[in-house]
């Protein structure tokens, strides 16, 4: 049985975890601004430099699933890349438009769509390649600091909250959810005081200081 002051530190714990969850979401939105600006560094001519400040993350990996596998159709890029048809077809659209792509048709099947990528799609594709073996190197460089046992224990954390839910819980329950309930109908009603404490003037407000001490924080005797 875990006692109340295990169970206290272990809750202080899990919030310092979901803290850093959430540090870990904005500096990965950051890492996109940042892995674009060395994109832009390293792009071999001032034209690419150019069009890497156009190119999305996204279009930038649909590229990437295209250079791995050309010649492929969207279905294929859809299936292993975990990206959606509707995304993969808008996507190719703005490729082509940018001559970053082309598309090829089978000899014996001209509705089946397949694409390549140019030479400048080429050019694209190594840089983007580059960007993510010097992300590697990075990685790897500040992994080295851990022992087995807490690689061990990172890569099983990870595989287990790719596979959870945090919405569908196992250990949750429609009683659990209950008991979350009151206080927010607590903090509802504290701002519907306060927003009326707001519109009082002072003299107003000395009133309802008074009587709010008498009627909840006085102590009266029983004489009953």
């Amino acid at each position: 049985m875990i006692n109340h002051a295990e169970k206290q530190k272990k809750d202080r714990l899990i919030k310092e975890v979901l803290k850093t969850v959430n540090g870990l979401q904005h500096k990965f939105q950051a890492e996109d601004d940042e892995e674009k600006q060395w994109l832009v560094q390293n792009s071999p001519t001032p034209a690419i430099a150019e069009l890497m400040k156009e190119l999305t993350v996204m279009m930038l990996h649909v590229l990437d699933a295209i250079g791995k596998l050309e010649p492929v159709n969207g279905i294929t890029i859809s299936k292993q890349f975990g990206f959606s048809k509707g995304n993969v077809s808008k996507i190719t659209r703005k490729l082509l438009d940018k001559q970053i792509i082309f598309i090829e048709y089978l000899p014996d099947n001209k509705k089946e769509i397949l694409f390549r990528t140019t030479s400048l799609g080429k050019e694209i594709y190594r840089l983007h390649l580059a960007l993510h073996q010097q992300i590697d190197l990075g990685v790897n460089k500040f992994l080295q600091r851990y022992n087995e046992d807490e690689l061990q224990f990172l890569i099983t954390t990870l595989h287990e909250t790719l596979q959870a839910s945090w919405i569908h819980s196992e250990s949750s329950t429609v009683q659990d959810t209950d008991k979350l309930l009151p206080s927010v109908t607590v903090a509802e009603e504290m701002n519907e005081v306060i927003a009326m404490l707001d519109k009082l003037d002072s003299r107003s407000l000395k009133k309802a200081k008074a009587i709010l001490n008498d009627v909840f924080f006085t102590e009266y005797e029983d004489y009953g």
